[in-house]
């Protein structure tokens, strides 16, 4: 192995490194991203993630029924539900804006939410 090469694995170890750095740092961000609960098609709560929020569950109570929510490192899921079915507690976590928990009996929605270029459509096919 020549000098020319070692200094070239080194040049592309370095740029691999921080790329991936960047794309980590863009793509999470506290900031930007936060859960918006809502019941019967109105916002009941809007929690953003942040470090203190990690680990707590929040409870959910209406005339509808009864949720528990588990946050975690930018990522909520239903872990107990009064509902019949219990369909909102399998379908996991969500942590990417758009994405969404839904409970039918109790007029529950679980949404995370971002800024708008995170929300905008990628590509559109006719």
């Amino acid at each position: 192995m020549t000098k020319g090469d070692k200094i070239l694995i080194i040049v592309i170890t370095l740029i691999s490194i921080t790329s991936l750095g960047f794309i980590k740092n863009k793509a999470s961000g506290y900031k930007e991203k936060y859960i918006s609960i809502q019941i019967n098609g109105e916002e009941y709560k809007k929690i953003i993630f942040d470090k203190n929020i990690i680990g707590k569950t929040i409870p959910i109570e209406s005339e509808f029924g009864y949720n528990l929510l588990k946050i975690e490192d930018e990522k909520v899921r239903v872990i107990d539900a009064s509902c019949p079915d219990k369909l909102d507690m399998h379908q996991g976590y969500i942590s990417s804006p758009g994405e969404l928990i839904v409970c039918l009996p109790n007029r529950l929605v679980i949404e995370i939410k971002g800024p708008q270029e995170i929300n905008e459509v990628d590509h559109i096919s006719y």
